[in-house]
């Protein structure tokens, strides 16, 4: 096992294919380095989503290599990976349980204090204390209605919690309303300063301000 040096995610001359041996990538090359934003955009089923689940290992690649600070994904042991990966899916992912034990999964020992200043930062704060009970509402009870966006801000809370120096974004916009989709857009500025940002992008106008977009066919 291996510690990586820094956040530098490489692909290194990637192949990747399916278990039955469907093609997805060939010779991908690509570097993304701390502290800027790396979109990929493409048709359905060019191979976004595969690109960034190969980050945190939820597949291996077939051929080539995918390098954190130098070192393999495969060589660096899980906890320690996970720990320098946050992941903010396009379907809003919370458990049954309070907002603030659902933002507090990113760092389970976080004081509440550290959770409230991850929801500001998340702008979800304000929404979360008109709430009948605050950061003690469980999600999904009959108090605890959130909209599509509202949950996902609950998400990049929980994101801006972990502090994980890589953040995989599958773009976090695509269910909001322009209201929402305004306020998560804010979040994610936030969640990205510093970091080393791949963003799935589906719409373009969430990425023009990526420092490099990157075209799959």
């Amino acid at each position: 096992p291996a510690i990586p040096m820094d956040s530098t995610v490489v692909f290194d001359r990637v192949d990747f294919a399916y278990a039955d041996e469907t093609p997805v990538l060939h010779d991908l090359c690509l570097t993304l380095a701390p502290g800027t934003v790396t979109a990929l955009v493409g048709p359905s089923g060019s191979g976004k989503t595969t690109v960034s689940r190969l980050v945190p290992r939820f597949w291996d690649v077939t051929g080539g290599s995918v390098m954190i600070g130098g070192v393999d994904v495969r060589q660096i042991p899980t906890s320690e990976l996970l720990g320098r990966i946050s992941i903010v899916f396009q379907e809003a992912i919370l458990l049954t349980d309070t907002v603030r034990e659902n933002i507090r999964l990113g760092r389970p020992q976080a004081t509440d204090a550290q959770v409230e200043c991850a929801a500001r930062d998340a702008q979800i704060h304000d929404r979360i204390c008109a709430l009948p009970q605050g950061y003690d509402t469980v999600i999904g009870s009959s108090d605890g209605h959130l909209s599509g966006g509202e949950l996902q801000r609950v998400t990049i809370a929980r994101a801006i919690l972990q502090d994980a120096p890589i953040v995989v974004l599958d773009e976090a916009t695509a269910h909001a309303d322009p209201h929402s989709e305004v306020e998560i857009q804010r979040a994610l500025t936030r969640l990205g300063q510093g970091r080393t940002l791949l963003v799935i992008a589906h719409r373009l106008s969430t990425i023009v301000n990526a420092d490099q977009i990157v075209v799959l066919d």
